[in-house]
């Protein structure tokens, strides 16, 4: 499936940010360096962005940029983990996380009464997926099997949750982002989530 792609000239038309905003936020990890795409065009070689990702981002970036500096802004921004924990009453009382998702959590995790940044993503990914109606709970615990065996090997590097079907076999992988996923005919993909998206909004959510 190819991601659809927005040129720097048009970015800078759309969202009215100047040149010189655009490389200082790279030059902040404000945008990934991977998002800047260089391709051969008829005029020679420009610059092109995921343009879901990089409108989302800069909207976010001039609507936080009077409230944060720009170094407190990379800290959010970037797909590293933080060193949190959260008590496990805390997460419902704030409506983070269902009932439900915390008690299927629970069930491959164990009981805990305090939750770890790692542990809260984990289960915030999951939550997300059931809530949408698309996941049943075994595929649940597939996607925290998956999460746990594989999610520490990108060591803190952006990476997405891609969730498909094949005529009613489902399957969850992890991939480095942004890249162009390919399937055969016969796959439904049913989710495709930016894992570094979802850590962003958790530490918002948990500041």
């Amino acid at each position: 499936m190819e991601q659809q792609l927005i040129s720097k000239k048009d970015l800078l038309e759309l969202t009215g940010i100047s040149y010189g905003q655009l490389y200082r936020w790279k030059r902040k990890n404000l945008i990934p360096e991977e998002w800047f795409i260089r391709k051969s065009t008829f005029t020679g070689q420009e610059t092109f962005f995921p343009k879901e990702q990089i409108l989302a981002r800069i909207d976010k970036i001039l609507n936080m940029k009077d409230d944060l500096s720009l170094d407190e802004l990379a800290d959010v921004f970037s797909p590293n983990l933080v060193e949190a924990s959260i008590p496990r009453g805390d997460l419902e009382k704030r409506g983070l996380i269902s009932p439900q998702s915390l008690q299927l959590f629970e069930q491959y995790y164990g009981d805990t009464d305090v939750y770890t940044f790692d542990m809260i993503l984990h289960v915030y990914l999951l939550d997300k997926l059931l809530r949408t109606g698309e996941i049943t709970l075994e595929e649940g615990r597939i996607l925290l099997e998956t999460l746990q065996e594989h999610y520490p090997k990108f060591k803190g590097m952006p990476c997405e949750l891609v969730f498909f079907r094949k005529m009613g076999v489902s399957g969850f992988l992890l991939s480095g982002s942004p890249n162009e996923l390919y399937f055969e005919k016969l796959v439904r993909m049913v989710a495709r989530i930016p894992i570094a998206a979802s850590v962003e909004e958790l530490k918002m959510k948990l500041s």
